[in-house]
């Protein structure tokens, strides 16, 4: 579905924000961006729908040059910004079924995407007098109401409550069920190892690891199992790495004597990864 190699961007003769980008994404995979603000997400995302034409390097999606897309690609598309990009003066209904008329091809149905959206009750209430959440909700709506064969998602559960973030979630998920493919920009690193096949690390406009979330995490430090036990009324905590258990003398002993208190596994998060990978911290 996309395929960039050696891509390098600048704006205006300055400095380049993107250099030497190579990646692909395959047909119903979700591919995470991850970076923080001027890393070059935003700018890498504007050239993969065109906005951005004049570019170094090659970037095709599905099967079209981003600097010459044809009319019939963006019929294909969804992009959800994450500045919602509304009509305050229409209702939610109004402003999906006005974007659903703009397409000839075979669309969601409004009323099923406002349920399942939580949006229901709202749906003939007026944006303006919507919260941020019930903003960003219905901008994810309003982006992939045609049914798109590819999404462009940027920072897809901002702003949302922990709830309403899930079920965002399960429709992300649900959308990869159906074939679709999926490119999103996040901060949030649960989002990304909760949705994403794989995710790509971009520091100062480079990818500087690309894999899939379990695998970053395994490369860069192995896990550890920590546990503690009471010795001599002291509580005591000691930790081995996970894959060396078997050599710790003290666990074997405390396991057969039954005198583990706890016990838990502790192993890098991608915030961790992505500090030791680029030497940043990962935030907006």
């Amino acid at each position: 579905m996309i395929q960039v190699e050696n891509l390098h961007f600048a704006y205006r003769r300055k400095e380049p924000v993107l250099q030497e980008i190579t990646f692909g994404v395959s047909q119903g995979e979700i591919f995470g961006i991850l970076g923080p603000s001027g890393a070059g997400k935003s700018t890498l995302m504007k050239i993969l729908i065109g906005l951005l034409p004049r570019y170094g390097g090659t970037a095709m999606v599905m099967g079209q040059h981003c600097d010459s897309l044809k009319a019939s690609f963006f019929s294909r598309v969804g992009v959800d910004f994450e500045v919602p990009s509304l009509f305050e003066r229409f209702t939610a209904r109004e402003n999906l079924e006005f974007f659903r008329s703009l397409y000839s091809r075979p669309c969601f149905q409004v009323d099923d995407m406002l349920h399942q959206l939580g949006l229901t009750q709202h749906a003939d209430q007026k944006v303006s007098s919507f919260s941020k959440g019930m903003k960003t909700r219905l901008n994810f709506a309003r982006a992939v109401v045609n049914n798109p064969d590819l999404i462009f998602l940027d920072e897809p559960t901002e702003g949302l409550d922990p709830t309403s973030a899930a079920a965002m979630k399960n429709i992300i998920l649900g959308l990869k069920g159906q074939g679709k493919t999926i490119v999103m920009t996040t901060h949030n690193m649960q989002d990304a190892t909760d949705l994403c096949d794989r995710v790509a690390f971009l520091s100062a406009g480079r990818i500087a690891a690309l894999d899939t979330p379990r695998r970053l995490v395994m490369k860069t430090g192995a896990a550890h199992l920590t546990y503690t036990y009471v010795d001599n009324g002291v509580e005591q905590t000691r930790t081995t790495p996970l894959n060396r258990t078997a050599e710790d003398n003290v666990l074997s002993f405390l396991l057969k004597a039954n005198r583990i208190t706890s016990i838990h596994t502790d192993e890098p998060d991608l915030s961790k990864v992505f500090t030791q990978v680029t030497g940043g911290r990962l935030e907006p």
